[in-house]
C-alpha cells in the first residue's frame, strides 16, 4: 500500500466519524441486575429491567397515558411500550415505524407522536388510540439536509411550544458552508416555520429545560483526533437566543482548535457551564423533578448518558454521570452517579446509556442501544 493511499484511508476513517464495533460481553441476568451486581449505584438505589430485546433503544418520551415511546439510530424502528399491569416491566410492545432513515428523536403533544428522521420530521395524529395500528405518518417539515454525519436527532417541545432539533456538523471538524449544520433549530409545527436558535453546536444528542429558570440545558460532543483527554465533551446552557457555543473555533471554553482557531478567541464564544470527560460522549439530559429520589436531587441535578467513547486508547463514559448545580442553579459539581455498564479490567462494554427519561412514581429510565434494553432506577 502506497503512503498516499495510507494516508487517505486514514483521513477517511477520521472525517466519517469512523465507529469501530466493540466486542459485546455478556451482560448480568435479570437477578444480577436486581441485586445490583455490575451496576454501582449510590445507598438506597436499586436497579431493574423495565424491558428487555428493545434492540437499538434510543431516545425516549413518555406520553401521559402511560406509553413509552423510543426511537433508534441504525435499526430504522420506532418502539410503542407500554407496562399494563404496573409491575415496572413492559409487557406490551408495538412496531410504530420501520425502514426509516435514523428515526432516533421522539416527541408527544396533545395526543401526537413526532419523530426526526436525518432530513424530516413526521407526525403520527392519535397514536394512543392507534398503536396496533398506527395511521401514515404526516410529513411536518422535510427541508433539513440530508447527511448522515450526524445526521441523527434528538427533539423535544420547549417551553414556548416550539420543538427543538438540532443539526449536527457534517464532518469531525470543519467550517459548514450551510449555517443550518451546528445549530439547533426551532420549528413551529403548525406554520411549518424553522429558525435557527443557536450555533457553533458541534453534536447535541440531548437537551431540557430547566423547571426553575426555564433555561435550554445541552449537551455536546467534543472533536475527535486531539488526544485521549483533549477536548473536553460539554455540558451548554444558553440564556437567551442567537448565541454561538464555539465549534468549530474553540473547544471546552479555552481550547482554540489547531487547524480553525487562528485569529480568534475563545472570548467570543459561549463556555460550558461544565466540562465533562473527553470522548465520554454525553447524550440525554434530564433534570430530577420528581418525588422518589431523595430531596437534594429535585431541581439541583442534572442527570447525563454517557454513551462511552469510542476512538481513545482505554473505554471512558458508559456511564449515567450527575452535574450537580448551588441554590442559584449554577453548576458546581461533576461526579458518577451509576456506572458498570462498562467492565475497566478487560477494557469491554456489556452497555452504552443513550437517553433518560421519568417514570410517573419518580424512577429513572435509561436506554442502552447496545444491550438492547431499558433499566429503571428506583430509590427505596
Amino acid at each position: 500500500m502506497t503512503t498516499q493511499l495510507l494516508t487517505a484511508l486514514i483521513l477517511f476513517a477520521s472525517s466519517c466519524n469512523y465507529n469501530p464495533p466493540s466486542k459485546k460481553i455478556e451482560p448480568p441476568t435479570q437477578s444480577e441486575i436486581s441485586s445490583g451486581l455490575g451496576i454501582s449505584l449510590p445507598d438506597g438505589f436499586n436497579i431493574s429491567l423495565y424491558a428487555e430485546d428493545i434492540e437499538n433503544a434510543r431516545s425516549m418520551c413518555y406520553s401521559p397515558e402511560g406509553t413509552l415511546y423510543v426511537g433508534t439510530r441504525g435499526l430504522g424502528t420506532v418502539y410503542a411500550l407500554r407496562d399494563t399491569d404496573g409491575d415496572n416491566k413492559v409487557d406490551e410492545k408495538y412496531v410504530l415505524m420501520e425502514d426509516a432513515n435514523m428515526p432516533n428523536g421522539v416527541a408527544y403533544r396533545d395526543g401526537d407522536l413526532y419523530v426526526a428522521e436525518v432530513s424530516r420530521v413526521v407526525k403520527f395524529s392519535d397514536i394512543e388510540n392507534n398503536l396496533s395500528n398506527p395511521p401514515t405518518p404526516e410529513v411536518v417539515y422535510d427541508s433539513y439536509p440530508t447527511e448522515e454525519h450526524h445526521g441523527w436527532k434528538y427533539i423535544a417541545f420547549g417551553p414556548d411550544g416550539k420543538l427543538y432539533v438540532p443539526v449536527g456538523a457534517p464532518c469531525n471538524i470543519c467550517e459548514s458552508e450551510d449555517a443550518v449544520f451546528n445549530s439547533i433549530t426551532r420549528l413551529d409545527v403548525d406554520s411549518k416555520e424553522m429558525e435557527i436558535v443557536h450555533r457553533g453546536v458541534r453534536n447535541t444528542v440531548g437537551f431540557t429545560w430547566h423547571p426553575k429558570t426555564d433555561k435550554l440545558w445541552f449537551t455536546d460532543n467534543g472533536r475527535d483526533w486531539m488526544g485521549d483527554d483533549m477536548p473536553a465533551c460539554e455540558l451548554n446552557m444558553a440564556d437567551n437566543d442567537n448565541l454561538h457555543f464555539g465549534y468549530p473555533y474553540c473547544h471546552q471554553g479555552n481550547l482554540l482548535d489547531d487547524e480553525f482557531g487562528s485569529n480568534r478567541n475563545c472570548n467570543e464564544f459561549v463556555p460550558p457551564v461544565q466540562n465533562l470527560g473527553a470522548h465520554v460522549a454525553p447524550l440525554g439530559v434530564e433534570f430530577y423533578t420528581g418525588d422518589m429520589f431523595p430531596e437534594k436531587y429535585k431541581n439541583k441535578v442534572a442527570f447525563i448518558a454517557e454513551h462511552g467513547s469510542w476512538n481513545r486508547s482505554s473505554k471512558v463514559g458508559y456511564r449515567i454521570s450527575m452535574v450537580t448545580l448551588d441554590d442559584d442553579y449554577n453548576a458546581v459539581d461533576y461526579s458518577v452517579f451509576a456506572e458498570g455498564w462498562l467492565d475497566k479490567e478487560k477494557d469491554e462494554a456489556w452497555g452504552r446509556p443513550v437517553d433518560i427519561e421519568y417514570l410517573p412514581d419518580g424512577s429513572m429510565l435509561v436506554s442502552d442501544d447496545f444491550g438492547d434494553a431499558i433499566y429503571r432506577i428506583s430509590y427505596n
